[in-house]
């Protein structure tokens, strides 16, 4: 897309009122948000590959507190940050003050003064609210124990891009109903994707969660099916997504949970009760043997490059709309 187009796509962004939000939570934006945060995750994407260069951050800095471990979610960022112009700073959470017992409220003013916005990535989302709460600069959620909201923004445009709609695809998910799940099931159902959410007893999603799905489903007429039944979940599906068994911060539960998912193992057979032109999705890292067998993942259906590739490129769109 010429340059032209896509300042008069930003200048567009203005009536949404995009500059100065927190990304907290994916259901904080509307259909109409979310549409034209995926357009332009895929014009800046075309820009990228043709090599044109676009900084609106030019001389922005964005800081980002690392508390968990991270590859996809901190070169991305940082990566992205660049190619529009600014600068992006990393920080450990561990070395900050804040490793040392300085309120959140304090560190959210001071940095507010030195900094256009914050990425964190983090274990309780309670924490990131406080930080948005106290901060005069956008937060941006980069990873809690309950969302992932930019992860599900760039498997909307990994979708969207193979199958050239989202309204009406069958999208499954099967394992656990975790922060991967939760913020793809909003995204989705806003944007009119038909869900199917196949976990085991006692790892479901959160009912906060379940409930503002269903309340989603009748804005948009998508539909939602919740069962523990994964066969049932991948019948005729366009789209099976799956993730670790045992997320960051669950270590010890990891042989319980072995033994909980030991039938939600993402494998030839249960495929084959999915659309035969079904794509296979991934946040990353994968455990193959475990949630998933490596003939799958690594299969032709496998588009899980993309969908990571895509995490710079919806991180993006997002900067440029709040920064």
């Amino acid at each position: 897309m010429a340059p032209a187009k896509i300042l008069e796509h930003y200048q567009n962004m203005q009536s949404l009122n995009f500059k100065g939000r927190d990304v907290l939570r994916i259901d904080e934006f509307n259909k109409q948000e979310l549409v034209y945060l995926l357009n332009s995750a895929i014009q800046l994407k075309q820009m990228q590959k043709s090599g044109l260069i676009f900084e609106p951050l030019k001389g922005k800095t964005l800081g980002m507190i690392f508390d968990k471990a991270s590859t996809r979610t901190r070169v991305s960022f940082e990566v992205g940050m660049y190619q529009l112009g600014g600068m992006a700073m990393f920080m450990s959470g561990k070395e900050l003050q804040l490793g040392r017992g300085e309120p959140i409220s304090d560190t959210a003013k001071v940095l507010s003064r030195y900094l256009d916005a914050i990425m964190i990535r983090t274990f309780s989302h309670s924490y990131v609210e406080e930080l948005a709460e106290h901060a005069s600069i956008p937060i941006i959620n980069g990873l809690t124990d309950r969302f992932h909201p930019c992860q599900a923004l760039a498997d909307m445009q990994t979708i969207l891009e193979h199958k050239g709609t989202l309204e009406g695809v069958k999208l499954a998910y099967i394992g656990d109903g975790n922060n991967v799940a939760t913020s793809l099931v909003l995204a989705a159902i806003t944007l009119g994707v038909d869900v199917r959410l196949g976990t085991p007893v006692g790892y479901e999603m959160e009912q906060e969660v379940v409930d503002k799905a269903k309340q989603l489903a009748e804005l948009s007429g998508a539909t939602l099916l919740i069962t523990n039944d994964p066969q049932a979940a991948v019948k005729d599906a366009d789209v099976i997504y799956t993730d670790v068994w045992t997320s960051m911060g669950f270590e010890a539960e990891n042989e319980v949970r072995l033994q909980a998912f030991a039938d939600y193992q993402v494998n030839e057979e249960l495929i084959s009760l999915a659309d035969p032109e079904y794509l296979f999705m991934h946040c990353l890292p994968a455990h193959r043997g475990e949630e998933v067998t490596a003939g799958v993942i690594d299969g032709e259906h496998s588009v899980i490059i993309d969908q990571a590739e895509n995490r710079l490129h919806a991180q993006k769109a997002i900067l440029a709309a709040v920064v």
